[in-house]
């Protein structure tokens, strides 16, 4: 099995915290839609004839596409790859896009999940982040969605905002979860060079919220939720029993994919790729049949790493027996002994013969994957 990522970078605005590529020129739509069935076409091999069961258009903002813009790519795609194999095809959107209209024509194509970048349900720090939409809108967003036939939606969620605290956190798990959506993912805010965000950071007109409070939101994320019934199935990530999402699960599985796009990534299994990160580039070559893009050959070392910092991560955790089988002895008895301080803490935990992160241990995630990984990639 395989997956399709498709990047569609436009945006109306910019969010200052973004660090994604994305433009706002948006009069280059109609030939970007082009290029992009274009790149599909070029790359008919990519995939080595795996069926594909994911397909996710992300951004940017997707949501900026028209319904022709849409049915030209879905064409395209059925075309070359098929999509008679597809379980999950899912929409990023903003919510300020999602009309009624909107939402409806949506419900006509072959999406069946939709991701909405909601972030936060203050207005004050919506307008600060320079979102589109205010609360209300993602609400009635997230209604239109259910109205159009909608069964498998999605929010995104940041904490550790300028100005957050317990009771503002707590208030906006306590609305997402009015929504009963299948689906949260919530991120803790990070400052990336270069964005607007860390420019008024190091003004000092806004400030990071302390460690100890950034454990204790997370903290709360995890009890709110999973009271409520979600899984905890990946650091970031929630779910509805079994409603977890398979395109971003398959990237933390080690599944190959195809990156579409400006800046889009795409793995094989034995090489990652991603092309140039610039909309006029992106599209003057593969008019010009010439893909502008970068590639690495993963290396064994580069390929265990790669296996132990995507699958930690998630509730599967990863197989001991799988490490042995693709990375040998050597490197196997590696993680088995690095592991052990951590098994022996309680911060790891072998199930079912996977090593899995224990609750403890998520909260020091990134030291644990750090100490697995082979220093010599």
């Amino acid at each position: 099995m395989a997956g399709i990522y498709i990047h569609i970078p436009f945006c109306k605005t910019r969010c200052i915290y973004c660090d994604f590529y994305s433009t706002t020129q948006s009069d280059w739509m109609p030939r970007y839609v082009q290029a992009l069935c274009g790149e599909l076409r070029m790359r008919r091999n990519y995939l080595r004839g795996e069926p594909v069961e994911t397909i996710y258009f992300g951004g940017g903002t997707p949501s900026q596409l028209s319904e022709s813009d849409f049915r030209t790519l879905f064409r395209t795609m059925d075309d070359v790859y098929g999509l008679q194999h597809c379980r999950e095809i899912t929409l990023e959107a903003n919510p300020d896009d999602l009309t009624d209209e909107y939402a409806d024509m949506l419900a006509t194509l072959p999406f069946n999940r939709v991701s909405l970048g909601i972030q936060t349900f203050h207005d004050d720090t919506l307008r600060l982040l320079n979102r589109r939409h205010n609360a209300a809108g993602a609400i009635r967003a997230v209604e239109n969605c259910r109205r159009a036939g909608f069964r498998n939606i999605s929010i995104d969620l940041i904490y550790g905002l300028p100005g957050e605290t317990d009771e503002r956190w707590l208030y906006d798990l306590r609305q997402a979860l009015a929504l009963d959506v299948e689906h949260i993912s919530a991120y803790h805010l990070t400052y990336e060079e270069g964005t607007p965000l860390y420019r008024l950071l190091q003004a000092r007109r806004i400030s990071e919220v302390d460690e100890d409070s950034s454990v204790r939101f997370f903290s709360t994320l995890i009890d709110t939720l999973t009271a409520a019934g979600y899984v905890h199935y990946e650091i970031s990530n929630f779910c509805r029993p079994g409603l977890h999402a398979r395109h971003n699960t398959s990237y933390w599985q080690g599944i190959p994919y195809l990156g579409c796009g400006p800046s889009a990534h795409s793995f094989d299994t034995d090489t990652r790729e991603w092309n140039v990160s610039s909309l006029e580039e992106y599209v003057r070559s593969i008019e010009a049949g010439d893909r502008r893009f970068e590639t690495e050959q993963l290396d064994t070392s580069t390929r265990y790493n790669e296996v132990i910092m995507t699958g930690i991560r998630t509730m599967w955790g990863v197989s001991i027996e799988t490490l042995k089988a693709k990375f040998g002895e050597e490197l196997y008895g590696y993680c088995m002994k690095m592991a052990d301080s951590h098994l022996k803490a309680g911060r790891l935990a072998l199930r079912d013969g996977r090593l899995c992160l224990t609750r403890a241990g998520i909260f020091v995630s990134d030291d644990i994957m750090s100490d697995l990984m082979s220093v010599e990639a």
